[in-house]
């Protein structure tokens, strides 16, 4: 009798674990197609009416306007794609998708490492390509990420990858290529809760603070350059800012804040420089052109957090950024952030009623993006050459009434768009029509 028991229980749980299982990735191409008669919006501010793109071992062999791109007649298949959209994958940035499954359970978090400094940490390895979570980005468009380590003053490593894999390193679309730091806040809030005034105050510990940054550069310097003794991985994880083959994304939001931590960046020699959340960043718009510093602006739905600000100042910090020649990225991070990264194209979206075209606002979620992570020679556009990595809309897909995904993409591969939220859908939906 204990021994059936013990068959069942086992039974039961790998019944329970399958259950809760990553859809199996979608195979690769192996057969040319056609998607026709779509507007197929580039990525780079420009659209095609009516036009045709083949798709061949993964990658767009042509793409052009239908009436001068006549089809081969080799032996393809076609999709009829006449009144719908077609766009390239979406791109999340500063992102943490795969990295945190239940906020409530300490065991599926893998978010962030103890200590200060962890420039040596490498968020790719703990990427978990089974969250249900990611599978649930692709019937919004949203194909790719950047995978992102939070905590202490350097956070770590961040990578790129595409979200339809077996695993981390099938993913992985580019690995390690950026350094994470937060940067100290020139102003803090009074805590209300021991009774102190919950206004804005000068941070007596920021000179401090950003010394200590700077010494923790300088020592990594002179250890790279040096002969080596003891290994120190925490010093070689920061190599790379220094030689331009890692990036350097500084979280950081006032105005002050972000001149000195540019500033500070100039200074350590670092040329690959990006902004993120940059609430203040349309104030010293000028100051980061000129000095070739892009932005990962703050997730847009979210409040003003001065009082002087006016009521819809995020909806359109994108626009002051990008009339002032800046190269935006949205990214989402905030409260619920890896669920919330979902609605990235209505992010995207809300910018357009407050100034950017929607050709704009595509390429701050396409185009750029790609282009801040280095990923723009395969992703981020629709053009001949790169990856086809990108998806059919029913509509507008910036707009959430509309953005209804018939067909996606990962290098040709045809995605499953069925999630858990998908099959509860169906479930649901015909609950009452089962009723008498």
């Amino acid at each position: 009798m204990k021994k059936i028991n013990k068959v069942n229980i086992l039974v039961f749980m790998l019944c329970i674990s399958l259950s809760f299982a990553q859809q199996t990735p979608a195979p690769k191409q192996t057969k040319d197609f056609a998607i026709v008669g779509a507007t197929a919006h580039i990525g780079n501010g420009t659209t095609i009416e009516n036009s045709v793109i083949v798709v061949s071992n993964g990658k767009i062999k042509t793409i052009g306007p239908e009436a001068s791109t006549p089809l081969t007649k080799q032996a393809m298949d076609i999709i009829d794609a006449k009144g719908k959209h077609v766009y390239p994958g979406f791109i999340v940035s500063n992102g943490t998708l795969g990295l945190v499954e239940v906020d409530a359970v300490k065991a599926s978090s893998d978010l962030s490492e103890m200590g200060t400094f962890n420039p040596h940490i490498r968020s790719i390895i703990a990427y978990n390509t089974e969250s249900k979570i990611i599978e649930s980005m692709r019937p919004n468009g949203v194909l790719l990420g950047q995978v992102v380590p939070r905590g202490g003053r350097i956070t770590g490593t961040s990578s790129v990858v595409q979200y339809d894999a077996w695993n981390w390193e099938d993913a992985a679309i580019k690995m390690d290529n950026g350094i994470h730091v937060n940067w100290p806040s020139s102003f803090s809030r009074g805590r209300w809760w021991l009774g102190e005034n919950p206004g804005l105050k000068p941070n007596k510990d920021y000179a401090k603070q950003i010394k200590e940054l700077t010494d923790y550069f300088n020592e990594s310097k002179s250890y790279n350059k040096g002969t080596k003794g003891e290994r120190h991985l925490p010093f070689e994880g920061l190599a790379g800012l220094f030689d331009d083959s890692k990036h350097l994304y500084i979280n950081v939001d006032d105005e002050k804040s972000i001149t000195d931590a540019v500033n500070f960046a100039k200074s350590q020699s670092v040329s690959k420089i990006t902004i993120v959340g940059g609430y203040q960043a349309a104030n010293v718009a000028n100051f980061l052109k000129q000095n070739n510093v892009s932005v990962f602006l703050r997730r847009v739905h979210s409040r003003p957090e001065l009082e002087d600000d006016d009521y819809d100042y995020t909806f359109k910090q994108a626009k002051l950024l990008v009339d002032a020649g800046v190269l935006v990225s949205l990214e989402p991070s905030g409260q619920m952030e890896r669920m919330n990264s979902r609605n990235l194209p209505f992010y995207a979206g809300t910018t357009v009623a407050h100034g950017l075209t929607k050709e704009q606002a595509l390429q701050l979620i396409t185009q750029n993006p790609a282009k801040i992570m280095g990923i723009d020679d395969m992703y981020g556009t629709l053009e001949v050459g790169k990856s086809a990595t990108l998806f059919i809309s029913e509509g507008d897909a910036l707009d959430m009434r509309t953005n209804i995904v018939s067909k996606a993409f990962i290098d040709g591969r045809t995605l499953s768009l069925e999630t858990h939220q998908t099959k509860l859908w169906k479930r649901y939906s015909e609950k009452y029509s089962q009723q008498d």
